[in-house]
């Protein structure tokens, strides 16, 4: 029944559209951050869009029954990372403003959103530990980008405490790691 109904074409393809229309859309929020992103660091930069499109091409590999291990990878550590990253990001704000915008609680839904179906799709996945190498790569060199380069997205209040944002996100990186190597990396090595 799971996966009739996860991997049945009709739900593929609005779940492919819901998220391609919200990689759209997120791409277009960061485009005043874009704006001032010098060239060399702007794949970096919007953070869940990116996850959000990895996500697409994944659900457009599942439509014509294929895997893509490596975009897998990609989007399933992304999607924890960022999904959970925006919603404590926005609670965050929350608890400094006692108040958040219309925008704010939609972030937090459609964030909370990618993590889950990240991990709902995630028996379908055909992750290995090298598909995992390089999105953990991935993942830690943005990082890198975010909080060395100081090309992290722009968070209003909370850039006052960037250090300890930076902090977070690296643990939460290798959490967003860990999770994907315990849900879908383990049983692989253990079949061999």
């Amino acid at each position: 029944m799971y996966k009739m109904l996860f991997m049945d074409k009709r739900f593929l393809l609005l779940l492919f559209t819901i998220n391609l229309l919200g990689t759209i859309y997120g791409y277009i929020w960061y485009g005043s951050q874009l704006a001032i992103t010098p060239d060399i660091f702007l794949i970096f930069v919007p953070d869940s869009p990116t996850a959000s499109l990895f996500f697409v091409i994944v659900l457009l590999f599942f439509i014509i029954n294929k895997n893509a291990p490596y975009i897998e990878a990609l989007a399933f550590v992304t999607l924890v990372k960022y999904g959970i990253w925006a919603v404590v990001m926005n609670l965050l704000t929350f608890l400094m403003n006692e108040s958040l915008s219309p925008v704010a609680y939609m972030l937090i839904l459609s964030h909370g959103a990618m993590a889950v179906q990240a991990i709902l799709y995630s028996p379908f996945y055909k992750i290995r530990l090298r598909h995992l190498m390089v999105a953990a790569i991935w993942t830690l060199h943005n990082d890198v980008i975010d909080y060395v380069f100081e090309m992290m997205p722009i968070y209003g209040d909370l850039m006052v405490h960037i250090k300890e944002v930076g902090y977070f996100t690296f643990w939460l990186s290798l959490f967003s790691i860990g999770l994907v190597y315990f849900i879908n990396v383990r049983k692989t090595i253990r079949q061999i």
